[in-house]
């Protein structure tokens, strides 16, 4: 429910500015569902858009250090106004490629084309925007662009404040272990605890084996973070931030357990990619690629499904609320009769409800599954050869 009324609210909000060049007041479902999972250089609550630290370097001009409120932050988190050559679109901060375009802070209106491109509008004459700041090559949008974006985005800022709030809860928890030895556990142990020896037991052991201590850190570390951030971003009044449906976040965790478990990897493991013992010369040339390529595909599948899952449930949520505004023309000349409201509202509520309540359980699912794969991975891997 309070999904839906943090939507709801942030909805109103479009329709009072409009969308689009015209501002005519239409509701756009996509564009508002693209908005609450993206990554922004604001920290959006609602209609609220919280500025934060902007931090870019662009060569031959530069290191700029500044907070996003500079750009007069409006709606979907668009600026009003340029700062030092570069202006924040949809939440976005983007450079203006053009050398004549004014240094000075200065209003302007955003363009955006089919081809992707994004031109401003300042003083009556119109401006072309570089992409996205980011060095993928292209994979996440953008490519590698003529400015260098260090900033706290929402999503890093989500991430330090659960790296804080674990340090704390775990901190807190082993102390209560040295004050209470021996004795069953209480409070905040007796939540940790079960989660824990289940990952253990279920996990750890079954796949690694004897090797399970060496191992165990790892797998608690990718479990927890991940749970935590899952959950972290269902809370409607602190954001809605998508850290684990951003294919950035998910490609590092599992470059690191892709690194963990081939460094792990024995020549028992190693021998039967490229070797194959018992398996005939022919076959090999045929096998060998197959399984070189399987190394890769782990952490790319490990990569995508969490992505895709997290994504998903979030774009889903706020479709649902969406259809309030789809079906009862909320927004038109006409505005829309308490009865045609409450006839989209309701349906839409419970099925966002329901919703929500899969979400719960998704959370807790992909972080036991991305764990689960992790330790099958690196189990494989240090696993001794059977005679």
């Amino acid at each position: 429910m309070f999904f839906s009324l943090a939507v709801l609210s942030a909805s109103e909000h479009e329709y009072s500015e409009g969308s689009g060049e015209g501002g005519g007041g239409t509701f756009d479902p996509g564009a508002t569902a693209f908005h609450h999972i993206a990554d922004a250089n604001v920290y959006s609550i609602g209609p609220w858009n919280i500025p934060l630290p902007c931090i870019l370097y662009a060569p031959g001009e530069g290191l700029s250090m500044f907070m996003s409120s500079k750009f007069g932050i409006g709606h979907h988190g668009t600026g009003h106004y340029s700062y030092n050559g570069y202006v924040l679109d949809g939440g976005t901060v983007k450079k203006v490629t053009d050398a004549s375009f004014p240094k000075e802070s200065v209003e302007v209106t955003f363009k955006h084309t089919e081809d992707g491109k994004t031109y401003v509008s300042a003083g009556g004459n119109e401006y072309l925007c570089d992409a996205k700041s980011t060095a993928d090559g292209g994979l996440f949008g953008g490519g590698i662009t003529s400015f260098y974006d260090f900033s706290l985005t929402k999503n890093v800022v989500s991430m330090l404040l659960i790296t804080i709030l674990m340090f704390w809860l775990f901190l807190t928890v082993a102390k209560r272990y040295r004050q209470r030895e021996g004795m069953a556990p209480k409070g905040i142990q007796s939540f940790i605890e079960p989660i824990f020896v289940f990952i253990q037991d279920e996990v750890a052991k079954p796949f690694l084996g004897h090797k399970w201590e060496k191992y165990l850190p790892f797998l608690m570390s990718i479990f927890f973070f991940v749970l935590a951030l899952n959950l972290y971003g269902q809370i409607p009044f602190l954001g809605n931030s998508n850290v684990t449906g951003n294919l950035a976040f998910t490609m590092v965790i599992a470059i690191c357990a892709f690194l963990v478990t081939n460094f792990s990897g024995n020549k028992h493991y190693w021998e039967h990619i490229f070797w194959m013992p018992g398996v005939p010369a022919w076959v090999k040339t045929i096998l060998t690629p197959v399984e070189v390529l399987g190394v890769f595909i782990k952490p790319l599948t490990l990569m995508l499904r969490l992505f895709a899952n997290i994504t998903a449930g979030h774009m889903v949520m706020v479709i649902f609320v969406g259809l309030i505004f789809v079906f009862n023309g909320y927004g038109t000349p006409e505005g829309a009769t308490l009865p045609a409201t409450l006839a989209a509202a309701i349906p839409s509520l419970l099925l966002t409800l329901f919703m929500m309540a899969i979400e719960l359980l998704v959370a807790f699912i992909q972080a036991f599954v991305f764990t689960i794969l992790t330790a099958s991975y690196i189990g494989a891997a240090v696993e001794e050869a059977h005679h």
